[in-house]
């Protein structure tokens, strides 16, 4: 039996590497959607010894499956963002203690103690819909810094910009928390110097603006807050952790999270680091769901184990995912 503190516990890769395969053992006796995705592939699971022989469930099963590893009742429902008409992704969690312990231990590994902030999130493209699990985060985030000022703003740019500078002014630490084009929506109206603000921003244009390269982005909205680098958060709807990047687009993930980079024409075989290729993430904490999982980002990793985001791929480009509907 793998236990939240045998997750949240690794300290370093030969621990991680260990559990994770334990992991893989669990999930495949007890995953029905990963359990026939390995067999489609004719995977032996006493044969696989190594991270880099476990297979990866394609991101796009959320979509069509209930990809859990057990019976016990959804606690909570997480739904992807996407625009009219599309198939979203859907992340039923049984256990959502898992997810705040994840979230609020990686917060702590990258930032410190919650409460030497006040958390600002402008994030209305998620308000605005249900099923959010960065929603989710930042509520609970806002929550635990335990400051009167933390809060959500939606449309309301004035009352932001006052708050933000009057916040920063003070000496107090802040994390501005954002989706992309609402950032940049806030900066066109109005311009900051910016002392005591870390601006985090989560990705996305949401079909609102063109998208831009991480360099233009990144430019545009350290002038714009007058701050010298742009914080980053790596997450989705499928996972329970995220990585954090504290500048110049290099993530890092929580000690219960890792990287691999998948050959782009063939979706079983790993790329040397600094090669380009798709994103697979293993994630512990999704334990009772699914922690390995092939995603239709591009990316490409350091030695380090630090990691870029490079874009996505479009749906022509990923040719080792089609053996991958069941």
């Amino acid at each position: 039996m793998i236990t939240a503190s045998d997750i949240f516990s690794i300290s370093n890769h030969k621990q991680f590497e260990k559990t994770a395969l334990k992991v893989f053992r669990f999930q495949y006796e007890n995953n029905a959607v990963y359990n026939e995705f390995c067999q489609y592939l004719n995977i032996d699971k006493q044969e696989v010894k190594s991270l880099q022989q476990i297979p990866f469930l394609p991101i796009q099963f959320f979509k069509s499956h209930a990809v859990t590893s057990n019976s016990k009742p959804v606690q909570a429902t997480f739904i992807s963002s996407g625009t009219t008409g599309m198939i979203t992704s859907k992340h039923l969690v049984t256990d959502i203690s898992l997810y705040e312990q994840s979230y609020r231990s990686g917060f702590s590994q990258f930032y410190g103690n919650i409460e030497d902030y006040a958390i600002l999130a402008l994030l209305p493209s998620y308000l605005e819909r249900e099923g959010s699990s960065l929603i989710y985060m930042v509520e609970d985030l806002i929550q635990l810094s335990n400051n009167a000022d933390s809060g959500f703003y939606l449309h309301n740019h004035d009352e932001l910009t006052a708050k933000l500078t009057s916040l920063d002014a003070s000496g107090q630490n802040v994390i501005l928390i954002g989706v992309t084009y609402a950032l940049l929506d806030l900066i066109e109206k109005q311009q900051f110097q910016l002392k005591n603000t870390i601006i985090m921003e989560t990705g996305g244009m949401k079909g609102r603006r063109k998208e831009m390269i991480r360099e233009e982005l990144h430019h545009q909205l350290c002038t714009g807050f007058g701050v010298p680098s742009i914080h980053s958060e790596y997450g989705m709807t499928e996972l329970l952790s995220q990585a954090y990047s504290l500048g110049n687009g290099v993530f890092e993930c929580p000690s219960w999270m890792h990287i691999l980079i998948r050959d782009t024409e063939d979706a079983l075989t790993y790329e040397e680091t600094e090669k380009t290729g798709g994103i697979n993430v293993i994630d512990l904490a999704n334990i009772n769901s699914c922690s390995f999982i092939a995603t239709q980002d591009l990316g490409k990793k350091y030695s380090n184990n630090s990691f870029e985001v490079l874009g996505r791929f479009d749906n022509s480009d990923i040719r080792g995912c089609n053996l991958m509907v069941l």
